[in-house]
């Protein structure tokens, strides 16, 4: 765990939490929140990419804290917890941190139960833990709660069972939690990023050319709209982030 910021201590206008915040969309994610005034806390599994984020989070003006480990240990996500804690505030928590599973994807039949708690732990129960724990400086900020999911989430794809049902279990938690949450003024949402070319898409096709994907910079027109709104109008809602009609996705 590091400061990377003289400023860290310093009052915040905006307080960010981002899970998986080393590579991939999380990265991308950091970046596009990372400004003066921000204080973005970011986790990963591996601190040496979770640092090249911080580096360039910071060269944008934010203060950063990097949080190493693993977010199926509950030590790790109270350690993550006491950081938003000490801040008084969250305005952002973004939970993009997710398992594949095994690869090569098996079929439902023969899904190792053990390998599926796994991938449930990190996809799901990690993701409302977090929450939980966080729950009062959400509400102090009246903030807003990213879930990421995944088109597997709603379609029927051989082989993606088990990473498509523990997306559709968090996209069920997320309209849950907005209906619970809203008198208090927290607003949840689900977004799926769509297909895009991460070490993860690439783990889900071993051996495969993935290179007609896109990178995740593709995403940023769509962050920069939802961080835009007012969250309380979009509370509840499911977006794809590669879509045309933000608004109209369900």
């Amino acid at each position: 765990m590091t400061d990377d910021h003289p400023s860290l201590g310093s009052d915040p206008s905006r307080v960010v939490m981002i899970t998986g915040a080393g590579r991939g969309l999380g990265a991308v994610i950091a970046r596009e929140q990372a400004g003066p005034g921000v204080v973005l806390l970011l986790n990963a599994r591996t601190s040496e990419e979770l640092e090249g984020t911080a580096a360039a989070c910071r060269s944008l003006g934010a203060a950063v804290r990097s949080i190493v480990g693993d977010l199926r240990q509950s030590s790790h996500r109270e350690a993550l917890a006491r950081e938003v804690a000490a801040k008084g505030r969250l305005d952002l928590l973004v939970n993009n941190a997710s398992e594949l599973g095994p690869s090569p994807r098996p079929e439902m039949l023969g899904f190792s139960l053990d390998r599926l708690r796994d991938l449930y732990e990190v996809n799901l129960f990690a993701p409302l833990a977090l929450i939980q724990l966080t729950a009062p400086q959400l509400e102090r900020a009246g903030g807003l709660v990213v879930n990421i999911s995944s088109d597997a989430a709603v379609a029927a794809y051989p082989g993606w069972g088990g990473y498509g049902s523990s997306k559709a279990a968090l996209d069920l938690v997320s309209r849950t939690l907005a209906a619970e949450w809203r008198s208090a003024g927290v607003s949840v949402v689900s977004v799926d990023p769509g297909d895009l070319r991460t070490r993860m898409h690439q783990d889900a096709f071993p051996g495969e050319d993935i290179s007609d994907r896109p990178l995740p910079e593709v995403t940023l027109p769509f962050w920069a709209w939802l961080f835009g709104q007012t969250p309380r109008r979009l509370s509840g809602q499911r977006f794809r982030a590669q879509s045309q009609e933000w608004e109209a996705a369900a």
